[in-house]
C-alpha cells in the first residue's frame, strides 16, 4: 500500500487537523470530528447537518460554507459517525429555527443519524430528516436496506444549502430536499478496486481487462462485471439505466463524477460521450458539474447523476456559495 500516510489509525484525525489549518472559515471539534463553518449564518435560519464515513472528500466537509452545509460530521473511513457526534454537530449550528439532517442511505447512517435526532429534540431542537437513495444499480447492497445514497448528495446539499441561506422555513426545506430526491438519479462504475488504509489492500480484484457496472461509494459490487470497454460503451451504461427507471426529459442538473482515481482528461471525454445520449432522450442540460465531488478514495472510474430540475432548483442552484469542494457564482 502506497499512501500518503502516517499511521493508518490515525488518517482522519490527521485529515482533520489539515482542514483546519488549510481554511480559516471553518472550525473543526477535534473531539467529535465535526466540521463547521466558523462565522455561523444569521440566527432564525435553518441549519443543514450532513456526513458520513470519511474517504469521499471533498463530500462532507468540503461542502461547509456560505449556501451549503452549516456542518459536517465525519466517521472513519466508511465507518457512520456515532449519534453522539451527529447530535454535537446539530447543537452547534442549531440558530433557532431548526436543522435539517441529509442522510445517505446505509444502515448505519439511517441508524446513527436517527437516534441523534431524537435527541436533539429532546433538547428542544426541531430536526427535519432526507434518505437519499438515488442509485439505481442495485435494490439493496452490503450496507443499505434498498437503494444507495450516492451523487445525487452532492446536488441535494447544494440546493437546501441555498433555501436555507435564503431563509425558507423547516418545512419547506424538508419538502424541498424530498423532491430533489424523488427526481434524481445516479449510476456509477469502476476500473479499480480502493483501498482502505486499515485495510492496507484492495477491497475487491478487479483484472486489469475487466471493469465492474454499478458499485457503491465503499467498493461495494455492482450490478455485473464485464470486458473493459470503450469510454462510449461505458457511457451507454450509465446513461440507459437512469433513464429506465426516471423520465428525465427537460432541464436537469447532470454530474459527472470522478470517484478518485481518474484524472480529469477522462472525465470530461466521458461527459463528452453522455451528453448527446441525454439529449437524445430529451434531457435539456441546464446546469452541469464535472470532477471529484463524491468519492472512494483512490478508486479509477465515475459516476453519472441526473437531476430532473423545476425552476426552484435552478434558482437555487444559481445563488452563491463558498465553500472548499465548491465554488461559484460568489
Amino acid at each position: 500500500m502506497k499512501k500518503l500516510i502516517n499511521n493508518p489509525a490515525d488518517v482522519l484525525a490527521e485529515s482533520l487537523r489539515g482542514v483546519a489549518l488549510a481554511h480559516p472559515e471553518l472550525s473543526v471539534d477535534f473531539e467529535n470530528s465535526v466540521i463547521t463553518r466558523a462565522t455561523p449564518k444569521d440566527a432564525g435560519k435553518v441549519a443543514v447537518v450532513s456526513g458520513g464515513g470519511s474517504g469521499h472528500e471533498p463530500l462532507h466537509g468540503g461542502y461547509v460554507g456560505v449556501g451549503m452545509l452549516d456542518a459536517a460530521v465525519a466517521g472513519e473511513v466508511f465507518t457512520s459517525p456515532t449519534p453522539d457526534r451527529v447530535q454535537a454537530a446539530t447543537k452547534a449550528v442549531d440558530r433557532g429555527a431548526g436543522v435539517l439532517h441529509i442522510v445517505k442511505n446505509y444502515t448505519g447512517d439511517v441508524l446513527n443519524f436517527e437516534m441523534a435526532a431524537e435527541l436533539a429534540e429532546m433538547e428542544g431542537i426541531e430536526v427535519g430528516t432526507v434518505i437519499v437513495d438515488d442509485d439505481v444499480a442495485v435494490q439493496d447492497s452490503l450496507y443499505t436496506a434498498g437503494r444507495r445514497g450516492v451523487g445525487l448528495t452532492v446536488l441535494l446539499e447544494k440546493l437546501v444549502g441555498a433555501a436555507a441561506e435564503e431563509g425558507q422555513d423547516l418545512a419547506s426545506i424538508v419538502e424541498l430536499a424530498k423532491r430533489i430526491n424523488g427526481q434524481g438519479r445516479s449510476m456509477g462504475m469502476a476500473l479499480t478496486s480502493c483501498t482502505v488504509p486499515a485495510a492496507g489492500k484492495p477491497t475487491f480484484d478487479l483484472p486489469e481487462d475487466q471493469m465492474e457496472i454499478g458499485i457503491g461509494i465503499h467498493g461495494e459490487p455492482g450490478r455485473h462485471r464485464e470486458p473493459l470497454a470503450p469510454a462510449s460503451e461505458i457511457a451507454r451504461q450509465l446513461v440507459d439505466p437512469i433513464l429506465a427507471d426516471l423520465d428525465a426529459a427537460g432541464p436537469a442538473i447532470v454530474m459527472l463524477n470522478g470517484m478518485g482515481g481518474s484524472p480529469l482528461i477522462e472525465l470530461y471525454l466521458m461527459y463528452g460521450e453522455v451528453v448527446p445520449l441525454l439529449e437524445k432522450a430529451g434531457v435539456q442540460i441546464a446546469r452541469n458539474l464535472v470532477g471529484d465531488y463524491i468519492t472512494s478514495l483512490d478508486m479509477a472510474g465515475c459516476s453519472l447523476t441526473v437531476l430532473k430540475a423545476d425552476d426552484e432548483m435552478l434558482r437555487l442552484w444559481d445563488a452563491p456559495v463558498s465553500t472548499p469542494g465548491l465554488r461559484w457564482g460568489a
